[in-house]
């Protein structure tokens, strides 16, 4: 089995209000920090939607500006075009991913409840995905969720999930005060 990992990075990021890839956290982008997570669960790492140092741009499939539905299409075609099996997926915005996030998904599909840009998907789902892009105006992630089958697995923690620059400020300060309360 060869996995590959995609982080979808394409999005407006309207309600963080400036680019939310580039945003610093402990001095390094929030990417790098999700990168960072997913590289030792994964034979290869893409960006969806973006380009980013050192790593492969992948496109939205069929066409941009579909949402996340978009970027799984286009990380499900890459991975099936070079001979991946499966595609552990993370929106740029979760800097806290567990570091078995693919062990806790087993097998794909599955999603983790409540946060559904996380997945552990099949490469050869692209051509139903694309059907169904196709096919409905749905372009919801969870409508694809119930589609497709995929399990829903609660973690047994919160995640930090930085949709905000008040979420970003206020895991600054929880790290800030970890560091201070370290010995």
């Amino acid at each position: 089995m060869r996995r590959l990992g995609a982080i979808f990075a394409g999005g407006h990021a309207r309600r963080f209000g400036s680019d939310k890839a580039m945003a610093l956290l402990d001095g390094r982008p929030l990417l790098d920090h999700v990168a960072s997570r997913l590289v030792p669960q994964v034979d290869s790492l893409v960006v969806v939607g973006r380009d980013w140092p050192g790593l492969t741009r992948v496109d939205d499939q069929p066409e941009p500006d579909l949402g996340p539905l978009g970027a799984l299409a286009g990380a499900l075609a890459h991975a099936g075009r070079i001979g991946f099996t499966d595609v552990l997926t993370s929106g740029c915005d979760l800097p806290d991913l567990p570091e078995n996030l693919a062990t806790i998904l087993g097998p794909a599909p599955a999603v983790v409840k409540g946060l559904p840009l996380l997945g552990l998907w099949q490469a050869s789902l692209f051509d139903k995905l694309l059907h169904h892009l196709k096919e409905t105006d749905d372009r919801s992630i969870r409508g694809w969720i119930a589609q497709s089958g995929a399990a829903s697995i609660a973690l047994p923690y919160a995640l930090s999930n930085i949709n905000t620059p008040e979420d970003l400020a206020a895991l600054t300060d929880v790290r800030r005060e970890d560091r201070r309360s370290s010995p």
